[in-house]
């Protein structure tokens, strides 16, 4: 049983993270690219830096708005044909970002670019919750989400190289930057056709002896929830702990994203003025960010324990955040930013594991959908803030600040509320024990 248990889930492994780790590249890529096109891109369309992350931040309403329904859709029809879907309408709207002309087209094609997005990260988060047992969502979460550090570690050079290329084909340097990322984004929505399969039991690539393991031990863990309580769809969206799970989330994000797209120019503020020495820069808290991710991951699946990883990890990004605030202007900003980063992402494994510990069908559909779309909202929010603290004291210091004091709230509320049991554990437990063979 353990041989096959083992060899059942190298091959998912294989199949899938690469796989999944690429669309997440890609979504991130066509996601925060705006922040370096904001080096130039601002002063040529006179766009303020208020103007700039409001209007980076209606994307996220966008998100917010339609992001229950699409993961339900997907759900309903399937990942392969609706990830898909979504790769393809959002690289087309990346590439069309390229004919902005000003804050409000700007923030007109951000809105659809959301839109379009809407349901892709929750949507995976489902698509593995049907391919693997409990004890491994936090390290395939991260491992899907290491696209993340390595889309904005490897972006960034990549981007402000193509903005090197101001004049090429009488396009500026972030408009070729747009449609150059945008591209790929729609050639792999095409793939997506062909790679995904929806369900384990449709998996040519597993032998019958797998397929029987991994459905059964699937199964056993979702009677062993439901025997609990069986969640509605509407229980996902109201029920007291998902409310709280996406309160913590929604700190997070706010922080995480609110320096995200301004980490370039707080980089530029140190006095580093060469732009691509900004984009080789920009790689180091995203590095740092990706070992937590990887790390923390592990732990966690490694402990089977979720609350006070995350807790940890809400401190870890507190204490980075005020330390980049007093050292603004200075290169020990860069040593908080890392130490933040490395926060943040540390988060992620040990969070998405919780929902579905508690949920399933499509109560655990739309619950991942409405604490993403609710902790998204931070991406409004944190890029705004920043932007106009920023524009008000001529520092980011401010700004950093009053982040941290949100990764605070988000370790109170795991702190004292997230409290949330794992009834798959008694499934864990009463597997047998059996040697490997010799």
């Amino acid at each position: 049983m353990e041989n096959v248990e083992k060899s059942c889930l190298r091959k998912i492994y294989i199949r899938l993270l690469p796989f999944a780790v690429l669309t997440y590249f890609l979504a991130y890529i066509d996601r925060i690219n705006v922040s370096f096109a904001a080096l130039t891109m601002r002063g040529d369309l006179k766009i303020t830096a208020a103007e700039y992350g409001f209007a980076l931040g209606t994307f996220y309403w966008g998100y917010f708005i339609f992001e229950v329904p699409s993961n339900v859709v997907l759900e309903k029809v399937g990942a392969r044909l609706w990830i898909a879907r979504i790769m393809i309408t959002w690289g087309i709207l990346a590439g069309l970002t390229a004919l902005v002309t000003g804050a409000t087209s700007f923030g007109v094609v951000r809105f659809l670019l959301g839109v379009a997005e809407a349901g892709f990260f929750p949507g995976v988060v489902l698509y593995f919750t049907y391919w693997f047992p409990s004890h491994h969502h936090a390290r395939i979460v991260s491992g899907f989400l290491i696209g993340l550090p390595i889309a904005v570690a490897g972006g960034a050079p990549i981007s402000t190289a193509l903005l090197g290329l101001d004049g090429m084909w009488g396009l500026r340097g972030w408009q070729i930057m747009y449609i150059a990322e945008g591209v790929p984004t729609v050639l792999i929505g095409i793939v997506t056709l062909f790679v995904l399969v929806d369900r384990p039991s449709e998996a040519k690539y597993l032998t019958t002896a797998e397929k029987d393991w991994l459905l059964g031990t699937l199964a056993a863990e979702r009677q062993a929830k439901e025997a609990v309580r069986k969640f509605s769809m509407m229980d996902g969206l109201i029920n007291p702990k998902v409310l709280l799970l996406s309160l913590n989330y929604f700190g997070i994000v706010v922080a995480s994203l609110g320096i995200l797209f301004f980490v370039p120019q707080i980089i530029k503020s140190i006095g580093v003025q060469d732009n691509m020495t900004v984009g080789w820069l920009t790689m180091i808290p995203y590095i740092s960010g990706g070992i937590g991710l990887v790390t923390w991951g592990r732990i966690s699946d490694r402990l089977n324990e979720r609350r006070w990883n995350l807790l940890g990890a809400c401190v870890v990004s507190t204490i980075g955040l005020v330390i980049a605030g007093l050292t603004i202007g200075s290169w020990w900003a860069m040593v908080g930013l890392s130490i933040a980063t490395f926060g943040f992402y540390g988060s992620k494994g040990p969070f998405w594991a919780m929902p579905p510990m508690f949920m399933t069908g499509s109560a655990i559909a739309a619950s991942l959908a409405w604490i993403n779309s609710i902790g998204n909202l931070g991406g409004f929010f944190g890029p705004w803030y920043v932007g106009v603290i920023k524009d008000w004291t001529d520092s980011y210091a401010g700004g950093l600040y009053g982040l941290a004091f949100l990764c605070v709230i988000s370790a109170v509320v795991c702190a004292i509320f997230l409290d949330i049991p794992d009834p798959a554990r008694a499934v864990r437990a009463t597997e047998p024990e059996v040697a490997p063979a010799e």
